[in-house]
């Protein structure tokens, strides 16, 4: 490795690193925090077997899962102008994000509450509780902790697919990358560089999710004694 290309990549790191933090990182956490809203509210109304909501619900999934992200992104940023709909980068980004991780995240919450027995939504209304004490003391604690997994999974898998927001111009690490690989033509060190890096958040994201794992765990053994 030439003496040039050691000072690229270490010149090159922190500004790689810092649009991981100030733009990939809220972009993860904004979208995924969304997300979640729109999986818990579509995962319940399937639950709830409410017949034309859940029609509208199955649609939204089959629509958000059977087209590609990168064409969405490209629809709502590059498309909806000729419509007068002019969305800033940034926000852009967040709507397809939570729309499209929706959808996944939606089937991974449905999954989790239909694994409560039917027998403790019985004996809620056996004790006088209505549906939403049900849902919120009974169902959706255990699913959540049933979903906890699979929901890190997709929040690590999100940080990756943050990368392809360059699209659409807003500057995280990948663009970031980019233009220095157009400056300083190393374009195979400076891609493994960004690549190191992103390793670097999903890892700290699968230590932050085993943690999660195990105290939710304690929790749930101390709640059930």
């Amino acid at each position: 490795m030439s003496e040039r290309l050691v000072h690229i990549l270490i010149d090159s790191f922190w500004k790689i690193l810092l649009p991981g933090l100030k733009m990939t990182i809220p972009l993860t956490a904004i979208s995924f925090a969304f997300a979640l809203v729109i999986a818990v509210v579509v995962a319940l109304i399937q639950f709830a077997r409410v017949r034309w909501l859940s029609g509208i619900a199955r649609f939204y999934i089959w629509i958000m899962r059977g087209t590609p992200l990168l064409v969405q992104l490209y629809v709502v940023f590059y498309g909806l102008p000729n419509l007068g709909v002019m969305i800033d980068p940034f926000p852009a980004a967040v709507l397809v994000f939570a729309l499209n991780e929706g959808a996944y995240t939606a089937e991974t919450m449905r999954a989790a509450l239909e694994s409560v027995p039917g027998g403790q939504i019985e004996a809620g209304y056996c004790v006088g509780m209505s549906y939403l004490q049900i849902m919120r003391r009974i169902v959706l604690p255990q699913a959540f902790r049933t979903a906890f997994p699979p929901l890190s999974n997709s929040l690590i898998a999100m940080t990756k697919d943050t990368s392809l927001a360059a699209n659409i111009t807003v500057t995280e690490m990948f663009m970031a990358t980019q233009r220095i690989v157009a400056r300083t033509y190393e374009p195979l060190a400076l891609y493994i560089e960004v690549a190191l890096i992103y390793l670097l958040f999903s890892t700290a994201l699968t230590k932050l999710q085993r943690l999660g794992e195990r105290r939710l765990g304690r929790f749930y053994e101390e709640a059930g004694r």
